[in-house]
C-alpha cells in the first residue's frame, strides 16, 4: 500500500523533501500559509549563494562539511530538475572573490584569520588562496585596477533560486498528480501531530507521517525557534560583468554581489536579531547602495528591481534541526542564513530517515512535467 506524507510548508525545505519521497514512492499532499508564487518568504528572498568557506567566518565545521556535501548534491540533483521540468535552473561553481578597499585591510585579515582557524594546514591552503592585485583582475576584469588585496575561494558556487523555485514547481506539479497528491496553497497549518496536519480552519488532514517544514511559521512548537531578518537589493545593471559572488569586507558588514543571469545582482550584507518583518529601512538600503556603489562605479546606474526583507528561521544554536522530537513529530527547520549552502544534505538526512520509518523503498523515476 502507497504510504501518504503530509508536509506543512513549500519553501525551500518543503518542496526538496516532497519531491524526493515522491522520488521513493510516496504519495505526498503539500501544505503552504501562502502561494506558490509568492515572493516574501525567506527562501525566494535569499541570494542563494553556496559559499561553505566563506561562510566559516560566521559559522562552524558542520556547517561547512553540509555547505560541501550540498554542493556534490545540487549538481546532480539539478541536472534531474531540468529533466523533469524541463526548465534549466542557472547554476556556477567558479568560486567566491572576496575584497576590501585599502582602509579595510584590517578587516581583511580578520576574516583571513577567521578561515584559518577552522580550515588548518592543509585544507586551508586548498579552500583559501591569496589574490593579489594582477589576479583580481584576472578573475574579474571588473575590479582591475581597484582592489590590491583579497581572497579567492575556489570551491564555490551559486544558483538562481527563482528558477529553482519554478523548476520544483513543475516538477511537483506532474508527479503529485500522477501519484494522487495535492498541493493546498494558501491553507495555514496551526498545529503538526506525528499523523496529522491541523488546518487553520479547524480542517484535520490525516496520513501515514506528517512533516513540519514551517520555518518561523513553527514558532511556539519547537523551543527557541526565532527569525532573524535580513535585506537585499536587486538591481539591473546590463552593463556590468561579473562571474561570480564577490564578498566586499567592512569593518561593520560584509557585503556579498551575487550576479544572476541577464545583468542582474542580489546584493545583501544585513543581519538583524530581530522578528520585524516589515518592509526594508532606508538606512539599510543607503547602506547596500553605497556599498555596492564602492565596489564599482558602473553600480550607480543600475536599476533598482527589488527590496525585500523576509524572516529567517534561527534556533539558538545556529544549527540546522531535522529530527523527529519527543512526541514523533519529523521537523524540518532552523536553517538560518545558511538555507541554500545546507538544505540539499540536511534533506537527504531526512529523507533516510523518513524513508526508513516508513520503510520507502529506493528513489526512482518520476514523470516529466511535459
Amino acid at each position: 500500500m502507497q504510504v501518504h506524507v503530509g508536509i506543512a510548508g513549500a519553501g525551500l525545505a518543503g518542496r526538496l523533501l516532497a519531491w524526493r519521497l515522491l522520488a521513493r514512492g510516496a504519495r505526498v499532499s503539500l501544505f503552504d500559509a501562502a502561494g506558490r508564487d509568492d515572493r516574501g518568504s525567506a527562501g525566494p528572498t535569499a541570494a542563494a549563494m553556496l559559499s561553505p568557506t566563506a561562510e566559516l567566518a560566521a559559522a562552524d565545521s558542520r556547517i561547512h562539511q553540509l555547505g560541501l556535501r550540498s554542493l556534490q548534491l545540487w549538481e546532480s540533483w539539478l541536472v534531474e530538475l531540468h529533466r523533469l521540468s524541463g526548465q534549466q535552473v542557472y547554476f556556477r561553481r567558479e568560486g567566491t572573490l572576496v575584497v576590501a578597499h585599502a582602509a579595510d585591510r584590517g578587516a581583511l585579515a580578520h576574516y583571513r584569520g577567521l578561515l584559518r582557524a577552522h580550515l588548518p594546514g592543509e585544507p586551508f591552503e586548498q579552500m583559501v588562496r591569496p589574490a593579489d592585485a594582477q589576479r583580481i583582475a584576472e578573475l574579474e576584469p571588473l575590479l582591475g585596477g581597484r582592489f590590491a588585496d583579497g581572497l579567492f575561494l575556489p570551491l564555490e558556487g551559486q544558483l538562481a533560486n527563482d528558477q529553482l523555485y519554478s523548476a520544483l514547481a513543475a516538477a511537483l506539479d506532474a508527479a503529485l498528480a500522477a501519484c494522487g497528491g495535492a498541493w493546498h496553497e494558501r491553507c495555514p497549518i496551526e498545529r503538526v501531530l506525528p499523523d496529522a496536519l491541523l488546518a487553520r480552519d479547524g480542517t484535520r488532514h490525516r496520513f501515514d507521517l506528517a512533516v513540519d517544514c514551517r520555518g518561523v511559521g513553527a514558532r511556539g512548537d519547537i523551543a527557541g525557534l526565532h527569525g532573524v531578518r535580513g535585506e537585499v537589493l536587486t538591481v539591473a545593471a546590463p552593463g556590468v560583468r561579473l562571474r561570480r559572488p564577490v564578498r566586499l569586507i567592512h569593518p561593520r558588514y560584509a557585503l556579498y554581489v551575487a550576479p544572476r543571469p541577464q545583468g542582474r545582482f542580489v546584493v545583501g550584507a544585513t543581519e538583524l536579531d530581530s522578528e520585524d518583518d516589515a518592509p526594508i529601512t532606508l538606512r539599510s538600503t543607503l547602506e547596500l547602495g553605497s556599498a555596492l556603489y564602492s565596489l564599482h562605479p558602473e553600480f550607480g546606474e543600475a536599476r533598482v528591481l527589488r527590496l525585500a526583507a523576509a524572516l529567517r528561521p534561527a534556533l539558538p544554536d545556529r544549527q540546522p534541526l531535522a529530527a523527529p522530537d519527543a512526541q514523533g513529530v519529523w521537523r524540518i527547520n532552523g536553517l538560518f542564513r545558511h538555507g541554500y549552502l545546507i538544505a540539499p544534505a540536511v534533506i537527504e538526512q531526512a529523507e533516510a530517515g523518513v524513508a526508513a520509518q516508513l520503510g520507502l523503498g529506493r528513489a526512482g523515476e518520476l514523470p516529466d512535467a511535459a
